[in-house]
């Protein structure tokens, strides 16, 4: 489909220049964390046996810590696209703190504003600035927050159990991202350095990377399955990696939707957790956008998609420049000049160029020159079907008969 990407424009679209060197930019927190993780998780992987029960703790701590950001941080509190109880609350919390990934109200403050000046200057981490910048690079420099916009959080500011996640956060980081995991591991079978290298910071990288990808991934690779003005894409291939978040073209059209994903196919384990827990009676109000609405978008992208092969395929000469004879004309053109035409509904046919190919043989063509077989062509000798009034439509079809009144 040939791509039809607009920026959209806002009243703020230009930011203040920025003035400050790179040097005193640099976010040193995030450019040291986000350097050295994976080298000590490579580290570890080299030098540390695996064991099963390690690598089993390992895939828990990331499901669990990323349900944190995915059913949490991003469709909980960013988007309140469900209500969650208390308990469900505090566990999405502290999931979410050991995912490393900053607190519920820094990490929704900016998703807020990356929904809502999408592919701009002011989102956080514009697609159009490239992957680079949208995966990793804008986490590396501290942000000029007069050069982003604006977005409404006076919920989370207000939230007791957000204030409290985001005042102990480097407590519960330390706790649930690092000692907990490490501590399963070496107190249950003694695996210290793995419960560290593998549970532990490898699970924390591997999470990073798997969410970053929906900043970056998701606006690259895909089909813009409802709109096509921004840069999110809908992807499988995303949704393997960022436990069901990869259908993004969905999401930002639908973003208070709590599913990514709403075919039975599509995987999106985040959908089902908030689902279970409903049926649990641990969530409630789970949002979905009208599926007419949604309807209405797809059927409008396939109209869309369709348009643009039409306009790609050849329909022959435009009725309104093909020359008019007059019956006269006609049987002069057949009679005088041996031309072999045929007239059908109107419209003057050179049949020559389709003798040999002519499914009901030459004798029937033959018969039929200097004639009108709209008759014969409707259902008189055969019933012809649209492939074969394109096909001579745009290689036989040559002029139109004058209407006799």
């Amino acid at each position: 489909m040939n791509a039809h990407i607009e920026r959209p424009t806002y009243k703020y679209d230009k930011p203040p220049p920025e003035t400050r060197p790179l040097i005193q930019r640099l976010h040193w927190v995030h450019v040291i964390l986000l350097s050295t993780t994976p080298l000590i998780a490579l580290y570890g992987v080299l030098t540390t046996t695996i064991q099963a029960k390690t690598i089993a703790l390992m895939a828990i701590v990331y499901f669990i810590s990323g349900l944190g950001i995915t059913a949490g941080y991003h469709r909980l509190w960013s988007h309140t696209s469900y209500t969650a109880s208390y308990p469900l609350q505090v566990f999405l919390a502290l999931a979410g703190a050991g995912a490393v990934q900053g607190s519920i109200f820094w990490w929704g403050r900016d998703h807020r504003v990356h929904h809502r000046y999408t592919d701009t200057p002011r989102d956080p981490y514009d697609a159009l600035q490239g992957f680079w910048h949208s995966h990793l690079g804008w986490m590396l420099v501290k942000k000029d927050r007069r050069r982003l916009g604006y977005a409404d959080t006076s919920d989370l500011k207000t939230d007791p159990l957000v204030r409290w996640q985001h005042k102990y956060y480097p407590v519960l980081v330390l706790l649930f991202g690092a000692v907990i995991p490490t501590s399963i591991a070496g107190l249950l079978w003694g695996d210290w350095r793995g419960g560290f290298f593998y549970a532990t910071v490898l699970r924390m990288v591997l999470l990073h990377h798997a969410t970053f990808c929906i900043n970056s991934l998701a606006h690259t690779i895909g089909t813009p399955t409802y709109d096509d003005v921004q840069t999110a894409r809908d992807s499988w291939i995303t949704a393997l990696v960022t436990m069901g978040e990869g259908y993004h073209n969905f999401h930002h059209q639908f973003p208070n939707d709590y599913r990514n994903a709403i075919r039975f196919y599509q995987y999106d384990p985040t959908k089902w957790f908030i689902r279970t827990m409903s049926t649990l009676g641990l969530a409630y109000d789970l949002k979905t956008f009208p599926a007419n609405e949604i309807e209405k978008g797809f059927i409008a992208m396939r109209v869309r998609e369709l348009k643009d092969r039409e306009v790609r395929l050849d329909f022959g000469s435009p009725v309104e420049k093909l020359p008019i004879y007059t019956e006269e004309e006609f049987l002069d053109q057949v009679k005088t000049y041996k031309k072999q035409w045929m007239v059908i509904e109107g419209f003057v046919y050179d049949i020559q160029p389709f003798f040999n190919d002519h499914p009901g043989g030459k004798a029937l063509l033959k018969g039929g020159i200097g004639k009108d077989m709209t008759e014969a062509f409707n259902g008189g000798v055969y019933q012809h079907h649209n492939a074969a009034r394109n096909l001579m439509n745009t290689s036989l079809r040559i002029g139109r008969l004058q209407p006799t009144f």
